[in-house]
């Protein structure tokens, strides 16, 4: 592992990205939020998709001097075409615009379109909690699961997060996908030949599987069985029918580096507490609730952890596998000091 600094790795996921065809604007505005994926202890969301971007500019499976447009504004909602570009700079624009929104009517919804993997769910709405709002984000992915009682893969794993502030503490961090497991550790199991518990995937004939490598040929299951699938079905309806997005089985898979531009789609809900019972009563009401989590030995609020290792990894920079940073140095071009 290399100890890495937080601004150096921001600077090569840059490189790399602005040498692969990318506009200096999509090039940071992805790079870092690769980083603070990685700072917040998501290394599978983190630089480590830095290769797979590359790998989708060079395909053109992405638009690497999109610029994401606002339309379709009303007091309360917009549209954001992310332009078939990478999709953080879009839904930094949305999360923008949304709590502009809010200021003014209580509640802003933006949704995206034309759009492309956007990460770990919970850090565009980083703003919204800054904010001093509430805030929800949804989007869909290509697909990795079948429809309750199906066998072909036809939604993505399909995140859900949200964000809740507190009054001088760190906000409520919930973020989750909607598969059994992520789809990185059946990868992982399959490189390294070990099996996979019973109830993550089907094989390609729909039948429950141990074989991960059968498994990354079939479809995941979905967490919570029919509550899962539902879930999963709530959020593909909302982020491809109200942003004109594509379903995610009409995306190719993220992980082949040619394929089509996948064109999904994000929703974020943002909601004023102040529009509603009030500040106070919110603040109150949180936490209140907080509080009786905590009393229970052994619970925890959502989000510590983050907050925690993000405070860390500013301190002391990050541990990045060798021949990631080996390859990442690769592909920005240049000889980058740790």
């Amino acid at each position: 592992m290399t100890l890495v600094r937080l601004d150096v790795l921001e600077q090569t996921a840059t490189a790399a990205l602005r040498r692969a065809g990318a506009s200096e604007a999509q090039a940071s505005a992805t790079a870092s939020a690769l980083v603070r994926a990685d700072a917040v202890g998501l290394p599978s969301h983190g630089v480590s998709r830095v290769p797979m971007y590359v790998a989708h500019l060079r395909h053109d499976r992405v638009d690497g001097n999109a610029e994401p447009t606002a339309s379709g504004r009303r007091a309360s909602s917009l549209l954001v075409d992310a332009g078939c570009g990478f999709a953080f700079a879009a839904c930094d624009l949305a999360v923008k615009e949304a709590i502009a929104c809010a200021r003014v009517t209580g509640v802003g919804v933006a949704a995206v379109t034309n759009s492309h993997h956007f990460g770990a769910a919970a850090l565009p709405l980083e703003a919204v909690a800054e904010a001093g709002m509430v805030g929800i984000a949804m989007g869909n992915s290509p697909a990795a699961m079948p429809a309750w009682g199906g066998k072909r893969p036809l939604f993505g794993t399909n995140p859900i997060a949200a964000v809740f502030p507190r009054r001088g503490k760190p906000p409520v961090v919930i973020d989750l996908s909607l598969s059994e497991v992520a789809r990185g550790k059946i990868m992982v199991a399959a490189r390294q030949d070990r099996p996979i518990p019973l109830g993550w995937a089907l094989d390609e004939a729909g039948q429950p599987t141990t074989d991960a490598k059968a498994a990354l040929r079939g479809s995941m299951l979905p967490a919570g069985g029919v509550k899962g699938a539902m879930l999963a079905l709530m959020v593909e309806l909302l982020v491809t029918s109200l942003a004109g997005a594509q379903f995610g089985a009409e995306a190719d898979s993220f992980f082949d580096d040619g394929g089509n531009r996948p064109r999904i789609g994000q929703l974020f809900l943002v909601l004023d507490p102040g529009a509603f019972a009030g500040s106070a009563a919110y603040a109150e009401r949180v936490e209140a609730l907080l509080g009786a989590m905590l009393d229970d030995e052994g619970a925890r609020v959502p989000g510590e952890r983050r907050h925690r290792a993000r405070t860390e990894a500013a301190e002391r920079g990050l541990e990045v596998p060798d021949a990631l940073w080996s390859e990442l140095r690769t592909l920005a071009g240049e000889s980058i000091e740790a």
